[in-house]
């Protein structure tokens, strides 16, 4: 990703995340080969669901081919097809797509060599690349030839900014006044993201001004105007660059509140990024986002889930905040089980819980106005229908 430049006597100054310096065009084809609908297909999914920068063609998946993308990811058409190759992406297209965005986001953060080749391939028919790995293509000799014959560009989304413009932490985060809110979770490719942004929508759609700070590959790609890439920093840098960016959405948009996206778990093993979320952002409330069947970590499965109940104990023995409502990921889950599992999961946490994918959105405005009401004289009225 291109930095911004930034003069080091101003490094004190807010600034949203650095914007793609990309051409002209917006419509993409997305490879998420083997793993659309899966947790290492997350970014594949998270741009079918939403995408204020790329207008999304097509999914690759040959696994799915001929299935409509909104259902079968969420059961809801919404007329992007899954295709089985580039080529089949290029012909549904009726011309080549602007950009070629990889779309797996594998715990290693590599490509195989199959992958390669279908990259390599988008490049040769004149598809700009985004890559959301922690393989930076711009390092790679390989892909710099290709690009340069075809005089097509690579942006490697994870990359940070030079260390001089990087941010510690520096207390300005005590001055943004307006709420903060974190959907933080029990493990990695949850639901968080997905549910941050139903969550800020939901709250817009309300009357409430909420503004989101990502802090993952994804988020950014699908164009998110404050964030940044947090498992890509040292982590020295970690802390600082979140309350930088919620001091840039603060300071930027005057929000009423700012949703925060979390990454990981605070309790998981390998995936630590939560806690420099808690730290940088000093959020006032906490949402957790958990998957009930799941037994054991999706990357790492000799690591037993932990329940909710022990997550939100951590959450609140780590940081000044309380956990406010709980958010159910109903993966594997039939309609019944996932009644029973809200049920349960209130009846034994006292707190709000819903299923933000498959439940009203107002679910989860209540949840907020339940730990925030002086949000709620901001509530646009309701207007009866006769």
């Amino acid at each position: 990703m291109s930095a911004l430049t930034t003069d080091p006597s101003r490094l004190d100054e807010a600034a949203p995340a650095a914007p793609f310096a990309l051409p002209a065009g917006s419509t993409a084809v997305v490879y998420c080969e083997g793993q659309f609908g899966e947790q290492d297909g997350k970014t594949g999914n998270g741009l079918v669901r939403h995408s204020e920068k790329y207008e999304i063609l097509s999914v690759i998946d040959s696994r799915s081919a001929g299935a409509d993308a909104g259902t079968f990811l969420d059961g809801v058409p919404n007329g992007i097809p899954i295709v089985a190759t580039l080529g089949d992406a290029v012909a549904d297209a009726g011309s080549v797509p602007d950009y070629l965005i990889c779309g797996l986001a594998p715990a290693d953060g590599l490509l195989s060599e199959a992958q390669r080749v279908v990259l390599l391939d988008g490049i040769a028919r004149g598809m700009h690349v985004i890559n959301g790995l922690h393989e930076f293509l711009n390092d790679d000799a390989e892909f710099v030839a290709a690009a340069l014959i075809a005089g097509v560009t690579i942006t490697d989304v994870r990359r940070p900014k030079a260390t001089r413009d990087l941010h510690l932490f520096s207390g300005r985060i005590f001055d943004v006044t307006c709420p903060r809110i974190a959907v933080l979770g029990t493990d990695g490719a949850i639901g968080k993201r997905t549910t941050a942004t139903l969550l800020v929508q939901a709250l817009n759609a309300q009357g409430i001004h909420a503004v989101m700070v990502g802090t993952g590959q994804t988020t950014l790609i699908q164009g998110g105007k404050y964030g940044v890439a947090l498992d890509a920093l040292v982590p020295q840098f970690c802390s600082g660059e979140v309350e930088h960016q919620v001091v840039a959405a603060f300071e930027g948009e005057n929000p009423d509140v700012i949703v925060v996206e979390g990454q990981g778990a605070l309790s998981h093993p390998a995936y630590l990024t939560s806690g420099h979320i808690l730290r940088g952002s000093r959020p006032q409330g906490v949402i957790v986002q958990h998957a009930p069947k799941r037994q054991v970590l999706g990357d790492f499965p000799m690591v037993p889930m932990p329940t909710v109940a022990s997550e939100i104990a951590m959450i609140e023995a780590f940081a000044q905040t309380q956990v406010i409502g709980v958010t159910i990921n109903h993966e594997d889950m039939t309609d019944l089980e996932l009644d029973r599992s809200i049920s349960d999961h209130h009846l034994e946490l006292g707190l709000p819980v819903t299923d933000p994918l498959t439940r009203p959105g107002q679910d989860l405005v209540d949840m907020v106005l339940l730990a925030f009401p002086e949000l709620a004289p901001k509530v646009a009225p309701r207007t009866s229908i006769r």
